[in-house]
């Protein structure tokens, strides 16, 4: 075999090799040595998640008798105690009424009950309705099966009347297919403000 013979067969053999090897290294450089780089969350959640049970982005949607519509959406449940058995943060309840309207319920915290029926807001709780009615109060409780909301605590209201204070509150209909109301109770003070417009 000659010298050009003799070097043709060999690169035939190192080629090949040297192609295998620039392969290898192009997966060994592009592989992270880093976990964290892999998962999509915090450290402080991942802690958060291995301490206790939870249910992320939880909701309950229904429809009542009278044709209105209930969502009720949280960002994560986690188990409680007895007297309260679960913790939900950023409660929000959308109400679409058959009549036209709606109405919408925020909170921090509060405890999300679809087995009962019920969710209960808690912390900073506002209601807006679709006339320009804006109410903050410290607790409301709904039920899910059913336009009926109870705030047993003091509330502040702004809307296109004036400003308003009572003790408690009442959303609710005298029938399924009845207009719902919003009934203020317990001292009611009305500050009328006749330059905003009524609607």
């Amino acid at each position: 075999m000659d010298r050009h013979s003799r070097i043709v067969a060999l690169l035939k053999v190192l080629l090949p090799l040297a192609a295998l090897t620039l392969l290898s290294t192009v997966f060994l450089i592009s592989r992270s040595d880093t976990p964290e780089a892999t998962i999509p969350f915090a450290r402080q959640e991942i802690e958060e998640r291995m301490r206790g049970q939870q249910i992320t982005a939880p909701f309950f949607a229904g429809t009542t008798a009278a044709g209105d519509e209930i969502l009720v959406t949280a960002d994560r449940v986690t188990p409680g105690r007895q007297d309260n058995p679960t913790n939900a943060t950023k409660l929000e309840a959308i109400l679409k009424l058959s009549q036209g309207g709606h109405m919408t319920m925020t909170s921090e915290t509060g405890n999300f009950l679809p087995d009962q029926g019920e969710a209960h807001f808690t912390g900073m709780v506002t209601i807006t309705t679709a006339d320009g009615l804006l109410v903050e109060t410290e607790e409301l409780r709904t039920q899910l099966h059913e336009i009926n909301a109870t705030a047993p605590k003091d509330i502040r209201a702004n809307g296109p009347f004036g400003t308003l204070s009572a003790g408690a509150m009442q959303i609710d209909s005298l029938s399924p297919q009845d207009t719902v109301y919003i009934v203020f109770k317990n001292g009611v003070k009305l500050v009328y403000d006749p330059s905003k417009p009524e609607r």
